[in-house]
């Protein structure tokens, strides 16, 4: 009977240890798809060119040197600056529009797990549709079928423990020893406290996990009363970003266009000749449908004096929206710190309808500030921080990592919060 409780015990052990196991080998295998999902689909496709470049492939373009690779992910502005004619070129490429530094979210690890991904990436298989409608190439992900086989395995080790149990009982009522009754297992202390801790882990994570995303709308984008098209506007007719959004140089917002502005171009374009206009859905916009639409808010008949003082706003949905504890000024980040706007917005020159580009999260904002080099010379902004000109002429400060965001106190909890 010893032997048959030491038994189970030592099965019940080796399905958790089994069961430990698999989760680790899955999660090591998930770590390079997970970085890349977190930190680099945003702006790359593995086999096309998107906001950057496609990444199939890159190594080779790198000459297999990890080492460039490595500086160049964590903080492409310092690279740059060695001349290396390939990033120089891609730079300049891709509008030189800088990729963002991820020195304080990524590790040389880690973005050697994203590169080890990236090679042994392969297209996803096609999907066939079997005559019983099943679908063949899916179901690479097993974590489903490894969850069932563990949760079976587990009921089946309890109940052998159940069973162990009773037989014991069975034996000491044979030889006259006294023993007490089995507890049932949904009645047994043990188990149930067992079932409380593993329920309140992982209520515990999806709660945390839910708390930290709170508010977050990364990828948001709304569809909005008029059909405005980015791509064409800044993209193809390379109208200038401050022509329509006008308060990004002078304060905190970088306020949304009235319908004065909109009519100062379409008093004299009130049809759409361009090339078809796709929503992300692949639906064929009617360009000229959506311009009637503005002269609708601004009560203005093509070929007639428009009175300006009738028009009414347009209610677009707003997409970018920080809490209310939270200090942001525009004109401070495009004015004093040159910073483009494709940094924080995206390519949106190639956008549709605008969606939020970034998760916009307090770790985002920070590892920027952490990252970012202030541009000090010529720069009116930042002429009272004597003593770090005078550190940088005097050669105390490299000026090759040069003074970052977080030097001059972007990352003090009062530079955000009021």
């Amino acid at each position: 009977m010893t032997f048959l409780r030491n038994t189970c015990k030592f099965f019940l052990a080796g399905i958790f240890i089994l069961f430990g196991l698999l989760v680790s080998n899955s999660a090591k295998a998930q770590d390079g798809k997970a970085l890349f999902n977190a930190n680099c689909a945003s702006c790359h496709k593995m086999d096309a060119k998107l906001t950057g470049p496609a990444l199939l492939g890159v190594e080779d373009r790198w000459k297999g040197n990890r080492k460039n690779l490595h500086e160049w992910v964590l903080n492409s502005g310092n690279y740059l600056k060695k001349g290396d004619p390939y990033a120089t070129n891609l730079f300049n490429e891709y509008g030189k529009l800088q990729m963002t530094a991820f020195a304080g979210t990524l590790d040389e690890k880690q973005v050697d797990a994203i590169l080890d991904y990236i090679k042994k990436w392969t297209p996803p298989a096609a999907v066939v549709t079997t005559n019983s409608g099943a679908a063949e190439g899916e179901g690479k992900d097993n974590s489903l079928l490894f969850g069932i086989i563990t949760l079976i395995l587990a009921v089946v080790a309890f109940t052998l423990m159940q069973v162990n149990s009773n037989l014991k009982k069975l034996t000491d009522d044979k030889d006259g020893v006294v023993a007490a009754e089995p507890v049932a297992f949904w009645r047994n202390k043990t188990y149930i406290a067992f079932v409380t801790i593993i329920l309140f882990m992982v209520g515990g994570y999806y709660t945390t996990k839910g708390a930290i995303g709170l508010g977050r709308q990364k990828d948001y984008q709304p569809e909005q009363p008029i059909y405005y098209s980015h791509k064409v506007h800044a993209g193809v007719n390379q109208i200038n970003c401050q022509y329509c959004h006008i308060g990004v140089y002078q304060g905190k917002q970088a306020t949304i266009p009235s319908v004065n502005i909109c009519m100062n171009c379409h008093l004299a374009i009130n049809e759409y000749k361009g090339e078809p206009i796709l929503s992300d859905d692949g639906k064929e916009i009617n360009g000229t449908a959506e311009i009637q639409k503005l002269y609708k808010k601004a009560h203005y008949t093509p070929g007639q004096p428009w009175d300006a003082s009738k028009a009414e706003p347009i209610e677009w949905v707003r997409i970018h929206n920080l809490p209310d504890h939270v200090y942001f000024n525009h004109s401070q980040h495009v004015v004093a710190g040159k910073v483009e706007c494709q940094t924080c917005h995206g390519e949106v020159t190639a956008m549709g309808e605008v969606k939020q580009f970034a998760d916009l999260s307090m770790g985002w904002c920070i590892n920027c500030h952490r990252t970012t080099q202030v541009n000090f010379k010529d720069n009116g902004f930042y002429s009272i921080y004597e003593k770090y000109h005078e550190d940088l002429k005097n050669g105390k400060i490299d000026s090759t990592k040069g003074i970052t965001v977080e030097k001059i106190g972007g990352t003090e909890c009062q530079k955000c919060h009021y």
